[in-house]
């Protein structure tokens, strides 16, 4: 079967010790590393495809370009499917999707980086330095503060033990169960939202992004916040209503912010964003590290070599299965 990968920007796939299941298996495996996302481009380097291995939400699946794609058989995901993937469109064209699962632990770890960079303002520091400057600014450390984490799920229970860990009041706001949760782990619930958004001294945003919580953080929400508090998102940027992050931090409330996840990516150099004294940003790293490639690819390299098996496993529409 011919395999086609996308969006390799590292040029990392094939350095991968799963990246041998494919070649065991005989596979004819394509991998482009830049990040065409032009519906012409994607035609062209899919339409020979037999299945697309997806590396998370970076390439956009829709009707409109399964249409161009009769050859293709399967969407084999790192991960779980998002809304970048439409599986009522994939089931329609008879293409079988299959999914992976995920661990937290790199993006838990990678928020908890941008924490401490954020709040140390490490960045301008080690920028001066390499410039020949020398204590340029001064931080603050975390012990003693607040640290306001929305969504106590797999990634939201890690951070909670890390700011512990550092001395750190932990203090939690999410639906009703993710409260109840996190009182029986010993953390405070907030009251309110808004006396969430209020309170904290650190916020990060570690929710699902779907319908229900698109753009769910307004700006009147971030207009609560102190002018000396930090925004985390490692999440999902639709979780910010548009626009409302960057005219928080130049109001002042919060005052800094510390961001991952981007509504269009790659990011373009210009982007205001990148260009705020106070906003930190990274290039979507949350995941990106070698346990956690080896993990997601291994699964979706693997899932792949069963469904060509005749044995198709984790398969998010099965109905296609008997066409």
């Amino acid at each position: 079967m011919h395999i086609v990968i996308p969006d390799d920007y590292q040029h990392v796939v094939e350095t991968l010790d799963c990246f041998s299941l494919l070649q065991r298996a005989g596979h004819t495996v394509t991998v482009y590393h830049d990040a065409g996302q032009e519906p012409s481009v994607l035609i062209e380097r899919f339409r020979e495809a037999d299945a697309l291995v997806l590396t998370r939400e970076r390439t956009r699946i829709d009707d409109d370009l399964l249409s161009h794609l009769p050859q293709l058989k399967l969407v084999s995901q790192t991960g779980k499917a998002t809304q970048h993937l439409d599986i009522a469109a994939c089931t329609r064209h008879g293409v079988a999707v299959v999914e992976g699962t995920g661990s937290p632990i790199a993006a838990a770890e990678l928020t908890w980086a941008l924490i401490l960079m954020a709040r140390r303002k490490l960045k301008p520091a080690i920028d001066a330095f390499y410039a020949g400057g020398w204590q340029v600014n001064l931080g603050e450390r975390l012990n003693g503060q607040i640290l306001g984490i929305w969504g106590y799920g797999k990634i939201g229970k890690l951070l909670a033990r890390y700011g512990h860990a550092f001395g750190m009041t932990v203090l939690i706001w999410g639906s009703e169960a993710s409260r109840k949760a996190a009182a029986a782990d010993g953390y405070r619930a907030a009251d309110s939202k808004e006396a969430f958004f209020a309170e904290t001294d650190v916020l990060s945003l570690n929710l699902r992004y779907s319908d229900k919580t698109r753009h769910i953080v307004r700006r009147e929400d971030l207009a609560r916040m102190k002018p000396s508090a930090l925004l985390v998102n490692t999440a999902r940027a639709g979780l910010i209503e548009p626009g409302a992050l960057l005219m928080a931090v130049e109001t002042g409330h919060p005052g800094y912010a510390a961001v991952d996840v981007y509504e269009e990516e790659p990011l373009s150099p210009g982007h205001p964003l990148l260009a705020h004294p106070r906003i930190l940003c990274t290039p979507h790293l949350g995941y990106v590290e070698k346990h956690s490639y080896e993990l997601y690819f291994g699964e979706a390299f693997a899932n792949l070599v069963a469904f060509f098996s005749g044995e198709p496993v984790n398969v998010a529409n099965p109905e296609v299965l008997g066409r």
